[in-house]
C-alpha cells in the first residue's frame, strides 16, 4: 500500500460545435428497467445511472457492492449527485499574477452546480444517436482528475468527442463515472490497511469497469474494445489499473491514455497515519474503539467537515489522503503524455520561499526527508535559481512570482509529472505498443503550457482528439492523414509534440531536461514519499 500526492486538474468548460438542445425519447433496457436518456439528433445521452450500491450507513468507508437488478423505470436524462469534495481555496495572488493565469488557477478548484452526496455512484454513457446493440462501438471510460479531492462527470459530458468521433468516421461510445474522494474515498493509516478499505476511489473505478462489461452492449458499445482514460490523478488512475493485478487487467479494457499523470515512488500507507489520526479527532471519534467504524456512524457533514481542515493539494503541504497499489508488470497498448509546464500551477502555494536556503529546506522536508544533504544540493545545481532556466520554459526573466517560484515550478513538475512519465514509457516500452506526447499548445499567461492546458485540444475537437479516437477504434493514433506519430521505443524515444503557430506538431525526442528528470526519478525511487 502506497501514498500519493495530489495532481491538479483544470476544470474546464470546452465549446464545441455539438448542438445544445437535447430532447427526451431514446431509451434502452437493463435487466427489467427501461432507461430513458435524451438525444440531440446526433448524440444521445444517458446521465446518472448507478453503477454501485450507494456507499451510505455502514457501506461508507467499504469497497463498493455491484448495483442489484435494475427495475422499472430509470431517468437518464440529468447528471446525478457528484461525490462530496473537499473545500479549499486559492491564497492571494500577487498583483504582477496576468489575470488569465489567476483564472485558470480559479478554474482548478470550479466545481459544477450538481448536488454532492455520498450517494453518488453513478456514471454517464453519451452514444451516437441510432446506434442499436449490434452496433458494437469501441468504448472510450473517462476518469476525471482532480487531485482525488475533487472532480465530477458533468464537467464534461462527452457529446464533442462522441461528435467529433462520428465525423471522422470512427464512431465511439464514451461512459465517465463519479468516483468517491479525499476521506470518503482515500483515507490512509493502519486501521484502513487492515480492513483492507484503502483505495476506494480505485475500487469504484474498478466497480464501472466491471458494470462496462456487463451493460455497455445495450447502449450499442463492444466490452471487448474499451479504453480507460484520464487526465491527471485520472491518468494516475489509468496507470494503476494498467499495473495491477501484476498486469492482469480482467479482461476490463484493452488500452489506456494518460494525459500527466503516471505511477510514482509512493511510500507505505501508514505514513498517512497522522492524517487519519487528525481526521478521527477533528470528527469526534477519538474515544471509540474502533475509530474506522465510528467514522462510518457519523453524519457526512462531519467527516466532510474533517476532511476540510486536512492538507489538500493547493496547500503548502504535500502529503493527501491517497494510499495507492503498484505492481512491476504492465501489458497493456498506452499513449502517454505531459504539458510542458506541469509545475506551474503547483507553485504558487510556496511563493513564501525566497531563499536558496529555504528552497532547500522545502524538497528536503516534503519530497525527500530521508536523503543525504549531498543529495539535495545535487538538486539545487540541477535546478538553478536563475529564473531563466525555470518553468514557464523559454520565458526569460519574465514571471518570477518569487526569488524561488520558477525553480519549484520547474521541479515540482518534474518531480509530480514529467519524471514518473518518462520512467513509465522507458519501463514498459518493448513490451508493448507506446505513443508519447508533449503539449506545448494553449498557454497562458504567465504559466505557459500549465497543467491541464492539453484539453481544450481534446474536448474541443482538436487534433488530438482524433489521436485518441482512432487509436480507441484501431489500436493506433494515425491514419487518415494525419502527421505521423511514431511508437516510443528506448532506442529511439519520439515524442510527438503538440505547439502553438505555424507548425501546431512535429517529432522530436523524449531528452529534454535528461539530467534533472532523470536524477529526479533516480531519487524518488530512492527515497519513496
Amino acid at each position: 500500500m502506497f501514498y500519493l500526492t495530489g495532481c491538479l486538474v483544470a476544470l474546464v468548460a470546452v465549446a464545441s460545435a455539438v448542438p445544445t438542445q437535447f430532447v427526451s425519447s431514446p431509451s434502452v433496457s437493463l435487466d427489467g428497467a427501461t432507461v430513458i436518456g435524451t438525444t440531440n439528433g446526433t448524440t444521445t445521452r444517458y446521465l446518472g445511472i448507478p453503477y454501485a450500491q450507494p456507499p451510505i450507513g455502514d457501506l461508507r468507508l467499504r469497497l463498493p457492492k455491484p448495483v442489484l437488478p435494475y427495475k422499472g423505470v430509470l431517468n437518464a436524462t440529468a447528471f446525478g449527485n457528484q461525490c462530496i469534495q473537499q473545500d479549499f481555496v486559492l491564497g492571494p495572488f500577487p498583483s504582477n499574477v496576468p489575470q488569465a493565469a489567476q483564472q485558470y488557477l480559479q478554474d482548478f478548484i470550479a466545481i459544477p452546480d450538481v448536488p454532492q452526496s455520498e450517494d453518488c455512484l453513478n456514471l454517464n454513457v453519451v452514444t451516437p444517436s441510432g446506434v442499436t446493440r449490434q452496433s458494437k462501438l469501441p468504448v472510450l471510460v473517462w476518469i476525471y482528475g482532480g487531485g482525488y479531492q475533487h472532480g465530477s462527470n458533468a464537467v464534461e459530458p462527452g457529446d464533442a468527442i462522441v461528435a467529433r468521433s462520428i465525423q471522422i468516421g470512427h464512431p465511439v461510445i464514451y461512459v465517465a463515472m463519479n468516483y468517491r474522494l479525499s476521506a470518503f474515498g482515500f483515507l490512509g493509516g493502519k486501521e484502513v490497511k487492515e480492513e483492507g478499505v484503502g483505495n476506494l476511489g480505485l475500487q469504484d473505478q474498478r466497480e464501472a469497469f466491471r458494470w462496462v462489461q456487463k451493460y455497455i452492449s445495450a447502449f450499442g458499445g463492444d466490452p471487448s474494445k474499451v479504453t480507460i482514460w484520464g487526465q491527471s490523478a485520472g491518468a494516475i488512475s489509468v496507470s494503476l489499473h494498467m499495473l495491477a493485478n501484476g498486469g492482469n487487467n480482467e479482461g476490463l479494457f484493452r488500452a489506456g491514455f494518460l494525459e500527466s499523470g503516471a505511477p510514482g515512488p509512493y511510500g507505505d500507507v501508514l505514513e498517512l497515519q497522522d492524517t487519519y489520526d487528525q481526521i478521527v479527532t477533528d470528527a469526534g471519534c477519538a474515544p471509540a474503539n474502533n475509530t474506522l467504524q465510528c467514522l462510518r456512524t457519523i453524519p457526512a457533514s462531519v467527516l466532510k467537515a474533517a476532511m476540510d481542515k486536512s492538507p489538500s493539494f493547493v496547500d503548502y503541504v504535500v502529503r493527501l489522503l491517497l494510499a495507492v497499489t503498484a505492481y512491476t508488470q504492465e501489458l497493456t497498448d498506452s499513449l502517454a503524455s505531459n504539458d510542458e509546464d506541469e509545475g506551474s500551477a503547483f507553485a504558487f502555494p510556496s511563493l513564501n520561499i525566497t531563499t536558496d536556503d529555504e528552497f532547500s529546506g522545502y524538497v528536503s522536508s516534503n519530497f525527500y526527508p530521508k536523503a543525504s544533504g549531498d543529495e539535495i544540493a545535487k538538486i539545487l545545481e540541477l535546478y538553478p535559481a536563475n529564473p531563466a532556466a525555470g518553468s514557464p520554459f523559454g520565458t526569460g526573466d519574465k514571471f518570477a512570482y518569487s526569488p524561488q517560484y520558477k525553480r519549484i515550478s520547474a521541479f515540482q513538475g518534474d518531480w509530480i509529472e514529467q519524471a514518473p512519465r518518462r520512467l513509465f514509457v522507458q519501463q514498459i516500452s518493448g513490451k508493448q505498443p507506446v505513443y508519447a506526447f508533449l503539449n506545448k499548445g494553449g498557454k497562458v499567461e504567465g504559466i505557459g503550457a500549465a497543467h491541464g492546458s492539453e484539453l481544450p485540444n481534446v474536448y474541443g475537437g482538436g487534433g488530438m482528439a482524433d489521436y485518441l479516437i482512432r487509436f480507441a477504434t484501431t489500436l493506433d493514433p494515425n491514419g487518415h492523414g494525419a502527421f505521423h506519430w511514431p511508437q516510443y521505443t528506448n532506442e529511439n524515444p519520439q515524442l510527438l509534440t503538440f505547439q502553438d503557430g505555424s507548425i501546431p506538431l512535429k517529432v522530436g525526442l523524449d531528452t529534454y531536461r535528461s539530467a534533472p528528470i532523470a536524477y529526479v526519478a533516480k531519487l524518488s525511487l530512492t527515497y519513496p514519499a
